[in-house]
């Protein structure tokens, strides 16, 4: 009777749902707690269900359930409400992704850190891209395969046991005793993982943030489907459209921008992307590298999702290392990379370099001829041999309409692999797909990453691909007129405020190619002490923040986002979507990001208000 009740709500939730919840892809902050979030937005739609109320305007009106939906979204967090309904379990012991073999993976990497026995049990034959013998070999994961023709046939074990089923329905689990952690895997919609037991609570946060950092969860097109099939009704595929033609056409597209002829490689996120990049690596200097170290050389201020990826890789295995790269303020990119590598080269290990260019947040590009002489500089061993050469990991977000790794390029003579989030600029923020290319130096390293792009199951979803086809080709178009609004922003509060401190990139740079549309912004400050004058800035960030919202609602939100297709996003700290970055290397300045199409002489007239108030 109660999943009756459960199947029949959901059917009304689906009718009446706002559109939001299958388009956006990052959601408003000022409705959403970090600390709450998802168990706050769950609260308030268990209490929506009891009530039968399923009205567009009550389901608009929740909280934002996470602030990005790689991480979580509406639809996500009501699927796993539905189905932990329907089985007896809290919600947050269920958790859904994207990728069919990331939840395993999640629960091989807790396991590997604690060194605890893990059983993957599975019922006819594992899928081909499931290489347990690279997972054991690369990841250094720990583990035992067993076959069992029917899951009553599972026994005891000194361990955790992972049951791995492949279904056509979406929602069924058979919780046996001996199971800890059931994994529904749908072929074309993700995959499910329920986790057992008090014993296992533990685990909810661990695999929440694999999902996090080194996946996405289920996307919102693929929830509503899985939705709609627990339901008893069939998903439609009209938005897909042909995956072959979208496919060709955006390797076709990326290669135009990029000048590249190598293959491009689809991702569902960017981080995504950059974590098939690291293992591939990985993979690589185990092969060609034997027994030395691998050191990832990072920026500590860099956005929030690589910094902790790659701490979080090193932390797995014992030959990888991460070493800090300063790149900001006064620090120059050029000059600690010199030094950086002339230590790795001494050390005689393998050096791989993520950078971001232009630097988040303080948009800084570094003199490009130096850097490609850094990167290309001979090194030696303490010993006297011939370090290896360093492999430059590009992330391109805020610039992805040059073409550093064409042909004839700035780094076309180092081994450069170039990666975008496809959430930005490449999508208009209507996906979260990422991509990344090589030049031809770096050619030979995209099978490696592709592999491991496969093996964690985190390509592109056709849905993403075809939006990709849709938005690539306007994208050049859309980052000039957003840089051209950026800059009149810029030159205006300059005038308005000369006392403001302003990172944006130089007239000089925007000319070499080099147009982001976002700025940071550092408010004059007063007060006697170090610590007034912080207080008082971030008091005035604020004040802010909030009158462009407050005045603007329609087009200002508070909100980590970039090359979205309307409006003016603000957040502060602007390093606030480094997450687990140390509060030490979190820029307190204002972080803000113009689209193509935006009131621009409003949002100058209430900064002017602003101005007239301080």
């Amino acid at each position: 009777m109660e999943d009756n009740k459960v199947r029949s709500y959901i059917e009304a939730v689906l009718e009446n749902m706002p559109a939001d919840w299958l388009r956006l892809t990052t959601h408003r902050l000022d409705i959403y707690n970090e600390q709450l979030a998802k168990t706050e937005f769950l609260e308030q739609f268990e209490s929506l269900f009891k009530n039968r109320n399923a009205e567009t305007a009550a389901l608009s009106a929740l909280p934002t359930a996470y602030d990005y939906i790689r991480l979580g979204h509406p639809l996500s967090s009501v699927l796993e409400w539905a189905i932990a309904s329907l089985h007896g379990l809290k919600p947050e012991h269920v958790i859904s992704f994207s990728s069919r073999t990331m939840p395993v993976l999640a629960v091989l990497r807790k396991n590997l850190l604690e060194q605890k026995n893990t059983r993957i049990v599975y019922t006819g034959a594992l899928p081909d891209y499931f290489d347990a013998e690279v997972l054991k070999r690369v990841y250094s994961y720990k583990f035992d395969l067993e076959h069992v023709e029917k899951v009553e046939e599972i026994a005891a074990f000194n361990g955790s046991t992972i049951f791995f089923s492949q279904e056509d329905e979406v929602g069924h689990a058979t919780l046996m005793p001996h199971i800890d952690f059931y994994v529904s895997v749908h072929a074309h919609l993700g995959s499910i993982i329920l986790v057992k037991g008090e014993q296992n609570k533990g685990y909810i946060s661990e695999i929440q943030h694999v999902r996090r950092r080194e996946s996405i969860a289920m996307t919102p097109a693929n929830c509503f489907a899985a939705l709609q099939l627990l339901i008893g009704k069939s998903p439609s595929d009209k938005e897909k459209g042909d995956a072959a033609a979208n496919e060709a056409r955006v390797q076709e597209l990326i290669h135009g921008i990029t000048g590249t002829s190598t293959k491009a490689l689809l991702g569902s996120s960017g981080l995504s992307t950059q974590y098939a990049i690291m293992m591939g690596l990985v993979h690589e200097a185990l092969e060609k590298h034997p027994g030395k170290n691998i050191k990832f050389v990072v920026p500590p201020n860099c956005y929030g999702g690589t910094n902790d990826q790659s701490r979080r890789v090193a932390a797995a295995l014992d030959n990888v290392e991460i070493v800090d790269l300063l790149v900001d303020g006064e620090h120059d990119m050029v000059r600690s990379i010199d030094t950086v590598l002339e230590e790795i080269a001494r050390q005689d290990a393998v050096p791989y370099i993520i950078a971001e260019i232009p630097t988040n947040p303080r948009v800084e590009v570094p003199d490009l001829v130096q850097l490609r002489e850094v990167l290309s500089k001979a090194r030696k061993t303490a010993a006297g041999e011939v370090a290896v050469d360093p492999v430059f990991i590009l992330d391109q977000t805020f610039c992805p309409n040059v073409p550093f790794v064409s042909k004839d390029g700035i780094l076309s003579t180092i081994r450069t692999i170039s990666y975008v989030s496809g959430s930005k600029f490449p999508s208009g923020g209507k996906a979260t797909a990422g991509y990344c290319v090589a030049n031809a130096k770096a050619e030979a390293l995209l099978e490696k990453i592709e592999k491991h792009l496969r093996l964690c199951d985190n390509q592109a979803t056709d849905l993403q691909t075809k939006i990709l086809s849709e938005q690539l080709p306007s994208m050049n178009q859309r980052i000039e007129a957003a840089y051209s609004n950026t800059r009149e922003f810029v030159n205006f509060i300059k005038d308005t405020l000369p006392e403001a401190k302003i990172n944006f990139v130089s007239e000089e740079l925007a000319e070499e190619g080099f147009t982001p549309s976002v700025f940071s912004l550092d408010l004059p400050t007063k007060g006697n002490t170090p610590e007034e004058r912080e207080a008082y800035k971030r008091e005035l960030n604020n004040k802010l923040i909030n009158m462009m919202i407050q005045e603007i609602p329609h087009e200002s939100k508070y909100c980590v986002s970039y090359g979205q297709l309307k409006g003016c996003y603000w957040t502060i700290p602007a390093t606030s979507t480094q997450g687990t970055t140390k509060e030490a290397d979190k820029d307190y300045i204002a972080r803000v990001s113009l689209s193509p199409d935006l009131d621009l002489e409003l949002h100058k007239k209430v900064f002017q208000d602003f101005v007239a108030q301080i």
